[in-house]
């Protein structure tokens, strides 16, 4: 059980995010960051529909810990948890991802986000698809120039947004 505050994407959430997600693209193999990762519902779904890879980033050192135990019990090997914050991970050299998923907490204002999205240009593979989920009272994320807002859904108390990096980008 994830530590108390990790506020885990409602399964109807998830369930709409991921037909939206693929409808889209093709997650086979697909390299996927989950940013803010709590739970890792979201990683650990994408693994499960296909993902080749999934990198989750959680500051919180139990809820990584729990990551780390729930990848393994599950079975999924092609998992890397990195115990730091999203803006410390965003802005360090490293892979490029096909699918980055960020939940931040509540907490995380909107400003923190756009530096953390921001920080990620150069994580973005080319049509690399960006999916943020917010409190529907927060405003749509400041998207990076390179990121073309696609589409903004409200279910209940969770917006959800989704961007993919320009064909030009």
């Amino acid at each position: 059980m994830p530590p108390k505050g990790t506020r885990p994407t409602s399964e109807r959430v998830r369930e709409a995010l991921f037909s939206s997600l693929e409808s889209m693209m093709d997650l086979d193999g697909a390299k996927v960051l989950d940013l803010y990762a709590g739970s890792g519902a979201l990683g650990f779904e994408a693994l499960s529909r296909g993902a080749g890879h999934a990198t989750f980033v959680e500051s919180d050192k139990r809820a990584a810990d729990v990551l780390k135990g729930n990848a393994k019990e599950l079975g999924f090997a092609n998992t890397t948890i990195a115990n730091r914050t999203a803006e410390a991970y965003v802005t360090a050299e490293g892979e490029k991802f096909d699918v980055v998923f960020a939940d931040p907490p509540y907490a995380v204002t909107d400003d923190e986000l756009a530096k953390v999205l921001h920080g990620l240009r150069h994580r973005l593979a080319p049509d690399a698809v960006l999916v943020v989920e917010r409190a529907s009272r927060s405003s749509e994320p400041a998207w990076p120039e390179e990121v073309e807002p696609l589409r903004a859904k409200r279910y209940g108390d969770t917006a959800v947004y989704w961007g993919q990096v320009r064909a030009d980008g």
